[in-house]
Order: C-alpha cells, then sequence, then structure tokens
C-alpha cells in the first residue's frame, strides 16, 4: 500500500538555546505544511488541561525538592505558554511579544514601591497595595465593559474547587461579609451536616444531595481559612497519611501471606489502629 507523503517543513533555524529558538519549534509544529498533525488539530480549549497538569506537576517537583526534575517541568509549562500564544498569534489576537509585554507592565504598575516613588512599612502593606491595585483594575475594566464592579471578579473558574472557595471568601471578606470568629463558622459546619444528614435519610435526589455536600465543603473550606491553613494543602496531607496507612494494612497483610481482598473489616481496621500508634 503507497503512503502519501507529507510536505517537509523549512530546516530550523538553529537558533541559540534561547526563547526563540522554543518559538521557531512551537511555529513549526503548528505548521500546516510539515508541522506535527496533533499540535496542528489543537485549540485553547483542548490545550487547557495540559497547562494545568503541567502546573501541577511543577509543584510536584517543588514537594519533592527534585531540582532536576524541577527544570525539565519549568521547560513543559514554559512550552505551554508558548503554545498558547502562537494559537493567539494565528488568531490575530496576540503574540508572546504581546504576553510578555502584559506582564511586564503588569509588574511594574503593581510594584510602584519598586519602580516608582511609593513606600510601604511591610510585606503585609505590600499586600494589601498589590489588592487594592487589582481591585482598581477590575473596576476599571467593568466600567470600561458597562458593567457593574464585583468584589468577586476574578476569581479563576479554573482553580481547584477548595482553593477557589477561600478566594471566594477572602474576597468577600474585605468588602465587610465574614463571620465573628471560628465558632460562628463551626456551629455553620454543624448545621450544614445535619442538612447533609437529612436528605440522606430523605433520599433526596442526587441534586439536592449534591448541593448540601457542597455547602458542608464550603464551610470546612471557611473553616480552614480562620485557621490559617490552606484546605487544599490539608486534603493533600489528608490524602499522603490515607495512602501511608492503608499500604501498612497491604504489607502487613502480605507479610502474613494474606492478600487485602480476603481480610475483613476488623482486621483491616485493627491494622489501622497499629499503623496510627507508629506515627504513620
Amino acid at each position: 500500500m503507497s503512503q502519501t507523503r507529507r510536505p517537509a517543513a523549512p530546516p530550523l533555524q538553529q537558533a541559540p538555546d534561547t526563547i526563540e529558538r522554543l518559538l521557531e519549534i512551537m511555529s513549526r509544529l503548528r505548521a500546516p505544511e510539515g508541522g506535527c498533525p496533533w499540535d496542528i488539530a489543537q485549540n485553547f480549549e483542548t490545550v487547557a488541561p495540559y497547562t494545568i497538569e503541567e502546573a501541577y506537576e511543577v509543584a510536584d517537583a517543588i514537594a519533592r525538592k527534585d531540582m532536576d526534575d524541577l527544570c525539565d517541568e519549568l521547560g513543559d509549562l514554559l512550552f505551554q505558554v508558548v503554545f498558547h500564544a502562537q494559537m493567539g498569534k494565528e488568531r490575530g489576537a496576540f503574540d508572546f511579544s504581546k504576553v510578555v509585554t502584559a506582564i511586564c507592565d503588569k509588574m511594574e504598575r503593581r510594584h510602584p514601591h519598586v519602580f516608582g516613588d511609593v513606600t510601604l512599612a511591610d510585606a503585609d502593606a505590600q499586600v494589601r497595595a498589590w489588592e487594592e491595585q487589582k481591585a482598581r483594575e477590575r473596576a476599571a475594566r467593568a466600567q470600561s465593559e458597562g458593567r457593574t464592579p464585583s468584589a468577586l471578579e476574578g476569581v479563576a473558574r479554573g482553580l481547584p474547587a477548595l482553593m477557589r472557595a477561600v478566594k471566594l471568601q477572602k474576597r468577600a471578606a474585605r468588602v465587610g461579609f465574614d463571620w465573628d470568629n471560628p465558632k460562628d463558622v463551626i456551629a455553620k459546619i454543624r448545621e450544614e451536616l445535619d442538612e447533609v444528614e437529612e436528605v440522606l435519610e430523605k433520599k433526596e435526589a442526587p441534586e439536592r444531595r449534591l448541593e448540601e455536600m457542597g455547602d458542608l465543603l464550603f464551610s470546612c473550606a471557611n473553616l480552614a481559612r480562620f485557621m490559617e491553613s490552606d484546605p487544599e494543602d490539608a486534603l493533600v496531607a489528608a490524602n499522603a497519611k490515607f495512602e501511608r496507612r492503608f499500604k501498612y494494612i497491604e504489607e502487613s497483610l502480605a507479610a502474613k501471606g494474606r492478600s487485602i481482598d480476603g481480610a475483613d473489616l476488623a482486621d483491616m481496621e485493627a491494622l489501622w489502629v497499629q499503623a496510627k500508634s507508629t506515627g504513620l
């Protein structure tokens, strides 16, 4: 069977190891003639999940303190930025240069204490000034678009849900919409838990159960905020703890020639308590 050969793309210009080389590679990958079929077929929506995944892999390398892997993962993340910039260029919307110009302008605008004549007392004052500047930018954008500005505007919908919940709560708190103390939040959690129990007892529709479960999780995220604990980090730690203890159960059973599939709940619970007592 004969195969149709695709036209070859022009050779790379052998640019040095700079951003120009990466931009040229990306352009080559997306070239209609001689490019990569997979890369050509992508759009902003299909690439977005990979961008998120690469950001998580950067965070994972940092958590593992693996500098070689971090260097590699940062390259993967940078490639995602270049990928989006190339697609923006093809649409005539923006290019990599415009992306760089926008972030440079933003950093200078949001750091008047470094690039201007503003004096700030400490890091906390800088954070407040940063947020005030962002709020002014959001208000100006809303006004230019003819709509009412919102204190919640700009909290990305693509964030992990727990992280987004805390950001929404912090925004609301800045304008005075907040609980007075953690005890009020704990009371709210108990109220939400009662409502979860009620929808379960009444065997209500999945939509209602989902709604009440969401309210409970949102309140738990609020409590984490009052405790100055990141709920995402807390859940990551809890997941790791669960993995350690569950693997202890598996390994303990295997040492006795048993499989976890054949163990009953009482056996597993006893080993769980044992794992906990060892500090796992």
